[in-house]
């Protein structure tokens, strides 16, 4: 009895700096609509800030409380920072492009505290007068643990004066229910946006730091508790601060006690909740449907056309110097020119996904990763060929899309989004701990092309002939008559459904089809590096594939392409530097505030008035053109 009490209690404990950094992320978003990748580096900050300031003030228990809140005081003035030069100038542009900024955000922190703090982990120090413990029912307790439970109800009641009591936060609850009229009333949005945001990241730097005593600060802990974070606040309602309450104990006593009940199953055991949270409430347990205020004032609509013959002369020059690039190029540029193949596929997949269907997905890694496991558990334990596995390996993807696929498009979204990931966590969990069949950690090895195929130039030049045809391909699909019914979903539903398209049924095969290309890439991938391991199913190279998407530009079909080589370049010629992380998130940061419209993008805005490429410049609002209108004019 003593055992399960105490488990409880300490599950109640992780809730609380868990409830702490989820709230900041919920009252950001219910607000400001910004889906900030970078709260677990105010987590993080705020963790490295307290141990900074718990030894300069010295020891006592009054010394140690006002360390913790000084570091949530300055980890507040960085997020007044990172909102006032970032994010106040992408508040109108598509939410996207505020997810990549974020991101940026994250490598340029992570090599930040690197450099101030160094690499090592600092053990936290003792809270003074609650260093001992407690027996209960003969089972010990830690002390400090008693004072985080009682922390994260105390900070819910002043969540809730500051939003119910004080004129602030009543304004707070009109912007998220309908910030437009708020705006109209002749509030300043600006100073408000950035008042919630400087208190979310409080709210995230106060988590970190109150968690210091129960373990230490670490360069790993941004990511580490992202995921936690993003499924406290999507199970307890987008914006709902008591939801993220009651989410952030339910996630906490669930890895609590299964540890106890399923120790394999606590990788995913949150994910597998969230998934079933969403398939039957989508909204979360807390939260409601988005309201009309709220809807995506820059949501980005593509008009685009049919490539132009000028287009088709520059592709076919570019496709001339890949077939000859053998010979002017030495193996190692070659094996590089694949990788690029092999992402420019993957990103395309993703790219199709998002711009011709309007559906952001934040586990497409699943489907990548899984082509490439089908490929090499085909290999390894059916002797199959390289031709058949390659060509299998699609259809395994699409397969597992089709199942991910079904319950996810139920949603919209954020919450489709984090339904994706979900599933996406779920799936490289079961390849990472099923280790009789997938290896493991350890992954698939000797996974390598027939003999015909084996070779930097032959594996290219296959390579270069399964991305190109994948690519022509998906491009193919966006001009047919299905890519223009999914366009009209994307665009506006209500139409879609009324002139009798089945919209989840046409979203569900864009689901499947772009699961079935991004593992056509994963396939690829394990051929060409002869091995495949979980990694390539994990939540980073989801996010690889969003940031090539964004670098290229979600505007224009090239954009995967360039966004692919842009960021295989970037990473090939950053990462020899110490702090490539901190220049990887500079660039990033500067390309989505200098082009918005992503490389590709930038790229047709200036040659477009020469050379009439495949889309009318600009269009960030309209609808698609319909099908053989010569000029892509917008249609009412």
């Amino acid at each position: 009895m003593g055992v399960y009490l105490v488990q409880f209690l300490s599950g109640l404990a992780s809730a609380s700096a868990l409830f702490l950094a989820a709230s900041g992320l919920s009252i950001i978003f219910g607000v400001t609509r910004v889906v900030n990748f970078s709260h677990g580096s105010f987590y993080m900050l705020g963790a490295y800030f307290g141990y900074s300031l718990v030894h300069k003030l010295g020891g006592g228990a009054l010394g140690f409380w006002v360390a913790l809140l000084l570091a949530s005081i300055a980890v507040g003035l960085v997020g007044l920072l990172v909102e006032t030069i970032i994010l106040r100038r992408l508040y109108k542009a598509p939410e996207l492009f505020q997810l990549i900024a974020t991101f940026g955000v994250i490598l340029i922190v992570q090599d930040a505290v690197f450099w101030a703090w160094g690499a090592e982990n600092l053990l936290g120090p003792r809270a003074p007068g609650l260093t001992g413990i407690v027996r209960i029912f003969d089972v010990p307790m830690p002390t400090y643990d008693l004072a985080l439970i009682a922390i994260g109800p105390l900070v819910l009641l002043a969540l809730w004066l500051l939003f119910n009591r004080t004129r602030w936060g009543i304004l707070v609850r009109a912007a998220t229910e309908d910030r437009e009229m708020v705006g109209a009333l002749g509030v300043n949005q600006s100073l408000l946006f950035t008042g919630v945001f400087v208190l979310g990241s409080m709210l995230a730097g106060l988590g970190g730091a109150v968690q210091l005593p129960k373990g230490d600060a670490n360069l790993l802990m941004d990511f580490g508790i992202l995921a936690e974070v993003f499924v406290v606040t999507v199970v307890g309602g987008m914006g709902s601060i008591f939801g993220a309450f009651l989410a952030a104990v339910l996630i906490s006593e669930l890895n609590t006690f299964g540890i106890l009940v399923w120790p394999n199953g606590t990788l995913v055991l949150m994910f597998i909740l969230m998934a079933v949270i969403l398939v039957v409430r989508p909204t979360g347990l807390l939260g409601r449907p988005e309201s009309v205020g709220h809807k995506s004032e820059t949501r980005a609509v593509q008009v685009v056309l049919p490539a132009g013959p000028h287009y088709k002369i520059f592709v076919a020059l570019l496709a001339v110097l890949l077939v000859l690039a053998p010979l002017a190029v030495d193996d190692f540029v070659l094996v590089l020119f694949t990788d690029i193949l092999v992402l420019a596929l993957f990103a395309t997949s993703l790219h199709f996904l998002m711009s011709t269907g309007g559906l952001v997905s934040f586990g497409h890694a699943a489907f990548y990763g899984g082509g490439a496991y089908a490929a090499a558990l085909l290999v390894t334990y059916a002797n199959t060929r390289f031709e058949l596995a390659l060509l299998l390996a699609p259809f395994g993807a699409g397969l597992l899309a089709l199942v991910i696929g079904w319950f996810c498009v139920r949603l919209s979204g954020v919450y489709f989004a984090m339904l994706t990931l979900a599933f996406a966590q779920v799936a490289w969990s079961i390849v990472f701990q099923w280790s009789d069949v997938t290896n493991g950690d350890d992954g698939l090895l000797g996974i390598w092309p027939a003999a015909w195929a084996s070779g930097s130039v032959a594996f290219y030049y296959v390579a270069l002939a399964v991305a190109a045809g994948g690519i022509i391909l998906i491009r193919h699909v966006v001009f047919a008559p299905f890519g223009y019914g999914l366009r009209a979903t994307r665009d506006s539903g209500l139409r879609a459904a009324a002139i009798g398209i089945d919209i989840k049924r046409q979203q569900l095969a864009a689901f499947v089809f772009a699961g079935a290309m991004a593992g056509l890439a994963g396939g690829l991938f394990t051929f060409s590096k002869g091995s495949v391991f979980p990694d390539e199913m994990s939540i980073p190279r989801s996010f690889d594939a969003l940031l090539m998407v964004l670098l290229g530009g979600i505007e224009s079909l090239s954009g995967p392409v360039v966004g692919a080589a842009a960021f295989t370049w970037l990473h090939d010629e950053l990462i020899t530097f110490e702090y490539w992380r901190l220049l990887l998130g500079v660039v990033i940061v500067a390309l989505v505030l200098l082009f918005p419209q992503g490389l590709g993008g930038a790229a047709r805005h200036h040659l477009g008035r020469y050379l009439k490429l495949e889309a009318s410049p600009g269009a960030l609002h309209g609808t698609s053109p319909a099908p053989g209108d010569p000029k892509g004019e917008q249609r009412a």
